[in-house]
């Protein structure tokens, strides 16, 4: 299974050292909770560490205790958006709901099919979502929502449907994907998106959470820690996207679709 998650413990610590193994898990999770308030992709920094950091635990495991970090970093990076940026609750809670609906359906279809197929195409689609904002570079700048009423809600609750499911089936780049969809065709300025997709993305992980406990796949004694050092770096990342605003925001969008792609080329040929 490690295999097919892409990481193989090439990486790993020689020297068992727990309060070292610890600090390093924590710095990690504090700055993948950092880039995940900001636009997503705070996996790119905290799994790694922790197939690195304890390379003999079992990959369903560290990915539980992933994310029984990461979605108290999320909830709280959605709750300090929510002071400053107007959300429309009635659109994105429906949403949330189908999110949550998406990721436990393709949690459940992964374990019938293979994902490799999408292991292969996603960076070129990754490539293509970059190629797209750097082409497009009005793209987000301003929000214009699209849609509104019913219209609006039949769009949002596809979004996180579809990207929802693909959380549950595979993952990479999820919060990208969502501030994406957001922007190109709801019409959303970056940071209006990157709140909306906290919340979205909140709810899928929130999903896969509840599988992974149910499973007895986190560790609750590591959980801790890192769930305080990850809500530390999101609320240090929401209060600089929302002092910089939506310039700020696709600029590391841009920053993490490009090392996504890097990771994810990597894993899919590489190895």
């Amino acid at each position: 299974m490690e295999k097919a998650l892409g990481y193989s413990g090439a990486f790993c610590f020689s020297d068992h050292n727990p309060q070292m193994e610890l600090v390093l898990a924590t710095l990690a999770s504090a700055l993948a909770g950092f880039i995940d308030s900001i636009v997503g992709g705070g996996g790119l920094v905290l799994l790694p560490a922790l197939f690195a950091l304890y390379p003999t635990a079992t990959p369903a495991t560290l990915l539980g205790t992933n994310k029984s970090a990461s979605v108290w970093g999320t909830t709280f990076a959605t709750w300090q958006y929510s002071r400053r940026v107007a959300i429309n609750w009635s659109v994105m809670l429906p949403a949330a709901s189908l999110a949550m609906a998406g990721s436990f359906f393709g949690a459940w279809w992964v374990t019938l099919i293979s994902a490799d197929f999408l292991r292969q195409l996603l960076p070129f689609v990754l490539g293509a979502v970059l190629l797209y904002t750097l082409w497009r570079k009005d793209m987000g700048r301003d929000h214009t929502p699209r849609f509104s009423g019913r219209a609006e809600l039949l769009a949002t609750c596809s979004v996180g449907l579809v990207i929802g499911f693909y959380d549950g089936f595979f993952g990479p780049g999820t919060g990208s994907f969502f501030v994406f969809v957001l922007v190109r065709w709801l019409g959303y300025d970056f940071l209006n998106a990157s709140v909306a997709a906290k919340l979205l993305n909140l709810s899928s992980n929130a999903a896969a959470l509840v599988l992974f406990t149910l499973k007895s796949h986190v560790w609750w004694h590591l959980a801790l820690p890192l769930a305080m050092a990850n809500v530390a770096g999101s609320l240090l990342g929401t209060r600089m996207a929302l002092k910089h605003g939506a310039g700020f925001v696709r600029v590391m969008f841009l920053v993490v679709v490009s090392a996504l792609i890097c990771k994810t080329s990597f894993d899919a040929y590489m190895r």
